[in-house]
C-alpha cells in the first residue's frame, strides 16, 4: 500500500509511487490471472453450449458449443473492460467534464433542456456544468476518487469511506445557493439550484447508483442525466428557459 507499514518492510519499487501508479502496476500484473479465468470460462461456455444443444437434438452441437464459448469470454472480457475504464477519469486519462458533459448532452437535450459547460460565479465558485429546463435548474460538479473508495449515506449524512461529505456539500450548496440569487436577481425568475456531484470511480451504495444527503446528490455521471429528469423541482415554460439560459450565457464567465 501507498502508505506502507510497520510491521512489513515497503517494497523498494513500489516506493514513492501514487495510487494511481500502483493500480496500473497491479493491474497489468493480474493479466495473467484475467486470462486464465476467461479460458475457464469459456471452456465451462463450450461445456454448457455442448450438453444443451446435445439435449435438444441440434445438427452441430460443437459449433453450439463453441458459440456460447465465445460469447461467455467475450462478456467476461467486456466486464473487465469496464471496470478499467471506471477508472480512467481518476489516473488521468480522460477528463470527468468532458464525458458528463457528452451524457448531459445525449440525455437532456431532446428533452428540453440546455447544457452550459466550464462556468463561474464573477468572483465566486465555477462549476462543471450548469442545467436548465423544464423540470428547474442544477450544477453538476465533477469528482474522482479510488476505485474502492464507500461512499454511503446514514441518516441525512454523506460518506466517503470514512471522511465526512460535509465539506464537499458545503462547497457545492454555497455556489447552487450563489448563482440561484444571481439568476434570480437578473431576471426576476425565481430559481431554486439542486447541485449534484458527478463521481467518477468509487462505489456508490445505492442500487440506483444515486444517493442524496445533505442537500447534495452524488450520482454515477451516466445516472445523472435520467435522475435529473425523474426529480423535477419546478416547472419553468419555454420562455423561462430561454431567459434564463440567456442571461447565464451573459453573467457567467466561461471558464478556459
Amino acid at each position: 500500500m501507498p502508505s506502507g507499514s510497520i510491521y512489513v518492510p515497503q517494497d523498494e519499487k513500489f516506493k514513492g509511487a501514487s495510487p494511481q501508479n500502483l493500480y496500473e502496476t497491479f493491474w497489468f500484473a493480474g493479466r495473467k490471472n484475467r486470462l486464465r479465468v476467461r479460458a475457464a470460462v469459456g471452456v465451462a461456455g463450450f461445456i454448457a453450449g455442448y450438453y444443451l444443444a446435445y439435449q435438444m437434438g441440434l445438427d452441430n452441437p460443437f459449433a453450439a458449443g463453441v458459440l456460447l464459448a465465445a460469447a461467455a469470454a467475450l462478456v467476461d472480457l467486456l466486464i473487465a473492460w469496464r471496470s478499467h475504464e471506471r477508472t480512467a477519469v481518476w489516473r488521468g486519462k480522460r477528463r470527468g467534464e468532458v464525458r458528463t458533459g457528452r451524457l448531459l448532452r445525449r440525455g437532456l437535450a431532446r428533452h428540453g433542456y440546455r447544457v452550459m459547460n466550464g462556468r463561474a460565479i464573477p468572483g465566486e465558485a465555477s462549476i462543471d456544468h450548469l442545467v436548465i429546463g423544464p423540470g428547474g435548474v442544477w450544477i453538476v460538479d465533477n469528482e474522482a476518487w479510488e476505485p474502492d473508495t464507500h461512499i454511503a449515506r446514514y441518516g441525512e449524512r454523506l460518506f466517503f469511506d470514512e471522511k465526512f461529505g460535509t465539506s464537499v456539500a458545503k462547497g457545492l450548496i454555497g455556489a447552487a445557493t450563489s448563482m440561484a440569487g444571481l439568476l434570480s436577481r437578473e431576471t426576476g425568475i425565481t430559481v431554486t439550484i439542486t447541485p449534484v456531484l458527478a463521481i467518477h470511480g468509487g462505489k456508490i451504495d445505492s442500487r440506483g447508483g444515486v444517493l442524496t444527503g445533505e442537500g447534495l446528490t452524488v450520482s454515477y455521471p451516466r445516472k445523472v442525466a435520467r435522475w435529473i429528469r425523474s426529480e423535477p423541482t419546478a416547472e419553468l415554460t419555454a420562455e423561462q428557459i430561454e431567459l434564463l439560459s440567456r442571461t447565464a450565457a451573459r453573467i457567467l464567465r466561461r471558464m478556459m
